[in-house]
Formats: C-alpha cells, sequence, structure tokens
C-alpha cells in the first residue's frame, strides 16, 4: 500500500505536469497566432495600395486581418488638432509620435501618424512640433489598429496610445476607425518626421518556449517515477529488522 505522502507527492506532480503542458500549448497557440499575423502582414505590404476609405470603416474596429495594408488618402490636415503620443522610444531613444487628422474631401478624417521625433522622456508636449504640409496633401501609409484602455485617454493634447474614438470624440468632423501611419507625404513638410518601421516578421521564441514547458512536464513526471522507482528499490533490499524467533542468543 502507498504511503499517504507518495499519494499526495503524485498528485502535486501530475498537477506539476498539466500547467506545464497547459503553458506549453498556450505558447503554441501564440506560435500559430504569430505565423497567421505574419502571413497577413506579408501580403499588406506586398499589394498595392488602396483608399483608406475602401479599407477602414467609422466605428467598429479594424479586422485583424488588415493590418499594415497600404493605403493612400487625399485631404488637408487640421494642424490644431494634432495629439502627441507620448514614451515612444526607438534605438534606445525616447521621442514621441505626431498624430494630426486628414480631413478628406467627403468631410470624413483619418487620424495620420506623421512619425516619430526624438525628445526628451518627460512625459511632456514638445513646444516645437514640426507642422504637416498645408493645403491638399495626398498619404501614402499603413493601416494600424486603435488601442484600448486607459493610456488612450487625451489630455492637454497628448496621450499614451491611439484610438480614433477618443480622439475623434474630441472633433467636430467624423473619423475612420484606427489610424494611418505615414509612409510618404506629397508635398513633402518641410521638417520630416522619421516614419514609421515596418514590424519584426520573425517567428518569435514560442516554439521554443512550447518545447521547454513540455520538457519540464515530462522531467516532471519522468522525476517522480525514477524516485518512486528507487524508494521501492530500497525497501526491498532493506533487511529485516524482525528477529528470528527461532534463534536463541548465544
Amino acid at each position: 500500500m502507498l504511503a499517504r505522502r507518495w499519494v499526495l507527492f503524485g498528485l502535486a506532480v501530475g498537477l506539476l505536469a498539466l500547467l506545464c503542458l497547459r503553458l506549453g500549448d498556450w505558447q503554441f497557440n501564440r506560435q500559430h497566432e504569430r505565423e497567421q499575423r505574419n502571413e497577413w502582414t506579408r501580403a499588406n505590404l506586398a499589394a498595392d495600395p488602396a483608399p483608406v476609405e475602401d479599407v477602414l470603416a467609422l466605428g467598429g474596429d479594424v479586422p485583424a486581418e488588415r493590418e499594415w495594408m497600404r493605403v493612400e488618402a487625399t485631404g488637408r490636415y487640421d494642424a490644431a488638432a494634432t495629439v502627441v503620443v507620448r514614451y515612444q522610444s526607438r534605438d534606445g531613444q525616447s521621442g514621441v509620435d505626431v498624430v494630426t487628422p486628414l480631413v478628406t474631401s467627403s468631410g470624413t478624417a483619418v487620424l495620420v501618424d506623421r512619425g516619430w521625433l526624438p525628445t526628451a522622456n518627460t512625459g511632456a508636449s514638445p513646444d516645437d512640433l514640426p507642422a504637416p504640409p498645408t493645403g491638399t496633401v495626398r498619404v501614402a501609409g499603413y493601416v494600424r489598429a486603435d488601442a484600448e484602455g486607459g493610456a488612450t485617454s487625451v489630455d492637454d493634447g497628448s496621450t499614451r496610445a491611439v484610438s480614433s474614438e477618443t480622439i475623434g470624440s474630441r472633433l467636430d468632423y467624423p473619423v475612420y476607425a484606427g489610424y494611418v501611419a505615414v509612409g510618404a507625404e506629397s508635398p513633402e513638410p518641410e521638417r520630416p518626421l522619421v516614419p514609421v518601421e515596418t514590424p519584426d516578421l520573425g517567428e518569435g521564441p514560442h516554439f521554443f518556449y512550447g518545447l521547454q514547458w513540455w520538457f519540464f512536464a515530462a522531467l516532471a513526471i519522468f522525476g517522480f517515477g525514477y524516485l518512486a522507482w528507487d524508494e521501492r528499490r530500497r525497501m526491498v533490499s532493506q533487511p529485516s529488522r524482525t528477529a528470528d524467533p527461532r534463534v536463541s542468543s548465544r
């Protein structure tokens, strides 16, 4: 009969192995999701640009398969409605992204992330933002989805993450969902900003993390089996301590 401590030990090992297997499955699922996103992104980056009104809609969410689609839009920048996105770093340098609504001829605007500006990491808006081009501007760029949560709140013309719903609620014209990260502007601004960086399409470490968790599960099970076998072996080989009553001491 197994001792109670071994039963409890076995249950604990079983739960640990199950947890490791679940974590491994989670990593493999993340790997699959990343591969799917990369497939969409490669196709979108390779496709010809489409009119922004054919890709983005008023309200709702930007579908994941439309992220990084190439789009074009023509309109006039509403420079007075510019919003600064704080705490945006590149290569270890702090900075901000500059987002300005582009009002199209239909009266609907699309938020345009015009690029990145290096600044001190103070969380404050720069005093001298580069002005957007004036007059009619043609923008080519990439579709990005809105952020969610408290980071999207706008305070004194700045935010920590872009949300077309939050920024659009402050404007007196309709705004497309999502936003466009600029790739090129025509005419070009006098002081151009650093354009968007396209995403890393590597597969990431999820596959190896998944294997690692599965290895931990196997290690726990085989480790328990070895300890149980070793305990049994010692019990069998241990000489009996019970004296034979037929043998008298001399």
